[in-house]
């Protein structure tokens, strides 16, 4: 009798602690360990850095991300730009990286882009950049401070004792409007180097600006777009001006 007691019990227990970990075992079978993200937007104009590249007309744009579990990525991202001999009528970027937490609220991504020309006439010009950013936050305010290299290269090559190489260092803020879809964010940039089209290789760029989300994954925003330096034809429509930037974005 007190044997079958026993394992009378003995079934419990282990009956019990099989349908406790029963969802703990379907949970992690349900984790993906590769998830892919994604976006297409419609920008009123292109700024990278603060300089125009789609000659101030609007300009189509998305991109697609493999993430994987232990943080790894990689993908691709594209934009249509103005119609040039050296840049064509397309931007194709391709990165990979790695992006975590090193701490709580502190974040590191660090990772490698090409940029691609594919349609252009004048070569070279792809352009190989490496990057690093550290992302902490602060109560509501998620902020990013980066940096990133391209190193001496073909295409960043332009004679007369220019630079060849080129480094950005850049520093980002956004905050998101408790109990509203807004988020108001901020930008500044500093490059020095080849990729400032400038004649002393150094500029800043800055954006102010504000977004809203609606129905759950499409963006809509608006921001103030600058660049400043020495040496800078600053009222280039379409390049170097000041300008308003809407844009209409929805991600997956």
């Amino acid at each position: 009798m007190l044997t079958s007691v026993r394992s009378l019990l003995a079934a419990t227990v282990l009956a019990g602690a099989a349908l406790a970990a029963t969802p703990a075992m379907a949970q992690d079978e349900e984790t993906p360990i590769v998830t892919v993200s994604g976006n297409v937007a419609l920008v009123t104009d292109y700024r990278f850095r603060g300089v125009g590249l789609s000659g101030g007309d609007p300009a189509i744009q998305g991109g697609i991300t493999l993430n994987t579990a232990p943080g790894f990525y990689v993908g691709t991202w594209a934009s249509s730009l103005e119609d040039t001999a050296s840049y064509g009528e397309m931007e194709l970027d391709v990165f990979a990286g790695w992006a975590g937490d090193i701490t709580d609220g502190v974040g590191i991504d660090v990772g490698a882009t090409y940029y691609l020309y594919p349609t252009n006439d004048v070569d070279p010009a792809d352009v190989f950049e490496l990057y690093a950013k550290i992302k902490p936050s602060v109560g509501p305010v998620d902020l990013a401070f980066g940096i990133a290299y391209a190193p001496s290269q073909d295409s960043l090559d332009f004679g007369a004792g220019l630079p060849d190489d080129n480094i950005y260092l850049s520093a980002d803020a956004s905050v998101a409007i408790p109990s509203t879809p807004l988020t108001l964010t901020g930008h500044v940039g500093y490059t020095d180097g080849a990729l400032t089209y400038t004649d002393n290789s150094k500029a800043w760029d800055y954006s102010i600006g504000a977004s809203l989300t609606v129905l759950g994954n499409v963006s809509l925003g608006v921001s103030y777009v600058g660049v400043e330096a020495d040496g800078l034809a600053k009222d280039v429509s379409g390049f170097t001006d000041d300008t308003v930037v809407g844009s209409l974005s929805v991600s997956f």
